[in-house]
Order: structure tokens, then sequence, then C-alpha cells
């Protein structure tokens, strides 16, 4: 061997020997982290979460405006880390390296499972950038919207409904049959970023705004879903009538069924127990954000009155016909909400056209959830599609005065 690959020789021992002693760091650091899941088209769909370590024990607090969404399964294999959702079946698997979490959100559906990049930064308390041109205009209050598909077609009105301080815009969008939950984001210079994550949704907004305009709107939604909106500022934008969308079919006054709660056993609104009370029905699934936000309501409510002539049912329809698997989808929810009432199987999936074959005398069920009221006498007396949650403010609160109202009338007569 010459002198010169003696040397090379040499240099490369040394250098696999640096390399070999130099050692990874796997810590997972309380605190502050930014997270972002990667669409199909390649934009990033960010959110802040918080770690903690209470006894020994990892919880993640994922962060959207003034929400708070607790995670507490979560496990270490060595650099490997495993974030099991609380709610929607999904889950985030990672390697971690050096402050940073790289690997990918998976959600299980009822025939495949789908799954999206996800990175997270230690440190990093920003949503969308470090530094913000100043905002040139001002967003808050009501917006009419228009979301179209890619094609142009398939409209849906909604209304934008928005709070900004200096940057910051926090809000939500509001369609007839649900809202876009708590929305957090940024008005940079002209520029409007809004996004959202509750580990089963994840949602990113964008649009350029002049004066009472937003234009150039993109709509980001789970892994490649992508739609348009153009919005005008509109104090006086309403939407379609919730109480008017589902209604029964001419000839009926009652609701009928027979399911089997969470046991097997058959319910029906003919069991004594429902005789001379106010029955609220839910139709749900486990799978359905805005349907988590009406059982957290009604679990409160229904624990906060107590009363005993109010009963509250839950329909559920999940996204598989198997009585197991949504069993315990199921039970998640019940344990994640403490929800005191029960909820039955129906054995029909969210698929167009099965809710409705399973409640005949409705003209449809346009959406999840639905809330019907029936009163002493088994007549119902209201229906309203849709749930508008906390994140919509005044329009949750407004709806919370009616239902209460309503129920206090029913109760009396």
């Amino acid at each position: 061997m010459n002198i010169k690959n003696l040397i090379y020789s040499i240099l490369t021992f040394f250098v696999l020997l640096t390399v070999a002693c130099q050692t990874t760091n796997t810590t997972l650091n309380r605190g502050i982290w930014r997270g972002a899941l990667i669409h199909e088209t390649g934009a990033e769909v960010p959110f802040n979460f918080e770690l903690k370590d209470s006894l020994g024990k990892w919880q993640m607090f994922i962060m959207n405006g003034q929400e708070q969404f607790k995670v507490d399964d979560i496990s270490r294999e060595n650099d490997s880390i495993f974030i099991k959702m609380p709610l929607y079946d999904s889950e985030i698997k990672g390697i971690i390296t050096d402050n940073k979490i790289e690997g990918y959100w998976v959600k299980h559906l009822a025939d495949k499972d789908v799954k999206m990049d996800f990175v997270a930064q230690y440190g990093v308390n920003w949503r969308f950038k470090d530094q913000l041109e100043p905002a040139t205009q001002n967003i808050t209050g009501k917006w009419a919207t228009i979301f179209t598909n890619l094609e142009g077609k398939d409209t849906t009105l909604a209304i934008g409904n928005f709070k900004q301080e200096g940057n910051l815009v926090s809000g939500s969008f509001l369609t007839p049959t649900g809202d876009y939950r708590y929305l957090d984001g940024v008005l940079d210079g002209d520029e409007l970023s809004l996004s959202t994550f509750d580990g089963g949704f994840a949602f990113l907004f964008t649009a350029k705004v002049s004066g009472e305009t937003l234009s150039e709107g993109k709509f980001y939604s789970g892994f490649s879903s992508q739609e348009l909106f153009t919005a005008k500022k509109d104090e006086n934008a309403t939407l379609p009538d919730a109480y008017s969308l589902t209604y029964l079919k001419p000839g009926f006054e009652k609701v009928d069924f027979a399911f089997p709660d969470m046991n097997k056993k058959p319910v029906s609104l003919k069991d004594e127990e429902f005789k001379n009370k106010v029955v609220i029905l839910q139709l749900l699934g486990s799978w359905c954000p805005n349907c988590m936000d009406e059982t957290a309501f009604l679990s409160n409510y229904i624990r906060q009155n107590n009363f005993d002539d109010v009963k509250v049912l839950g329909l559920a329809y999940e996204r598989t016909a198997d009585f197991d698997k949504s069993k315990a989808n199921l039970q998640k929810v019940i344990n994640r909400f403490q929800v005191p009432y029960p909820f039955l199987i129906t054995g029909y999936t969210n698929k167009k056209g099965e809710p409705a074959k399973s409640l005949p005398m409705l003209n449809a069920v346009m959406a999840f959830p639905t809330m019907i009221v029936i009163d002493k006498q088994g007549k119902v007396r209201n229906i309203h599609t849709g749930f508008n949650g906390p994140g919509t403010g005044k329009y949750y609160e407004d709806f919370v005065k009616e239902f209460e109202t309503l129920i206090s009338t029913l109760r009396k007569e």
C-alpha cells in the first residue's frame, strides 16, 4: 500500500469512528411544539401543541384558538413515539431526532387506512410564520362565503365569523349542516391563513383580503381534498333555517324504531321509561366532529340539570355495520365526555341514503348530527339539522338559549 492510500485509509477510519461515536438526541422535550401535516398538494396544515409529563405519563394538548384538545395515550419505544387520539380512530407515529418528530398521521377508516406525513419542531410557538408583516386589513365580523369544488360546481353557502386582534385571527366557517370548529390563524399583511387539527380532521384555509372581499380562497381538507372559496363582508349574512331542512313526511307525527344498546338490548320509544317524558334523539357518529361538540353540550346539560322527565338517546351511524367495531368507537366517545345517556347502535352506516332508511318517516337525514326533540305525548316538536359548536361564538350561544327555552316549555306541558 502506498503512502497516499495509507493516509486515506487512516482518515476514513477516523471519520467513521467519529460518526459512530456520535449519538442522536432522542429526548422528548416538555413544552410547546409546532406540528404540521402535509397535504397531497404539499401545503402544510400547521398546529401547535404542548407536551407535559404528569407523574411519568405523557400528555399532549393540541391548541386551536380557545380549544385545548387533550391526548393522553402516548407511548415511546426507543426513538419512536406513538400518539393515539382519544376519538376518530387515528394516531400519530413518529421518530424523535434532535428536537424533532418525523412520521405520519394515520386515520383508520372502515375499509382502509389513509395517512399524511407529519413533522414537528420543539420550541416553536408560531403557527404560520415567525415574522409577520403588519396586518393591512381587519376581518372581524361576518362574511357571506361561497365554497365550490375545483370544477366550479357543488356550491356550498357558508358564513365566516371572525375576530381579529393585531395579526391574530380566530373564528370559524358555518355551513347549513355544521361548522369547521375552532380555526386559529393570522393575517400576514393582506394574506389570511387559518387552520385546525382536532385529531380526526385537518383543515387549512388561505385567502387574500382586500377591503370587504376575500379572494383566491383555497380550502385544504384531510389528505387530498381541495376546494375554492370567495367571501364578502356582510353583517346580515344568513343560512337556511336549521329547523326546516329535516322534517316528518306528511301523515306522520311520531318517530318509531327499535335499535340495540351497547349490550344488544333492544330499545324503543314505546318502552315504559320514555312515557310522559321529553325525549331528545341525537343522530350522530363517532367519526363526526360536530357530533362531538353536540355530545359535549348534551352531556353537560344532563349532568347540570338531571331532570327526571327528560331523556336523551343517541342513535349511532358508524362507518361500519360491524357491531363490535362500532361499540369500540362509541365507547371512546362515552369515556371522553363521560356521556350520561345511552347510545344505540342502529346497524346503519353514514353512507348516503342509509340513515333515512332507518327512520323512513323523515324526509331525509341531511347531516350529522341531527337532533329530534319529542314532547311528552310522543310527538315530534322540533328537528335541528347540524350543530354550531362553541367555536362559532354567538351562534352557539343562541342555540343554547333556544334549546333550553324549548325543553323548559315542553316540560311544563
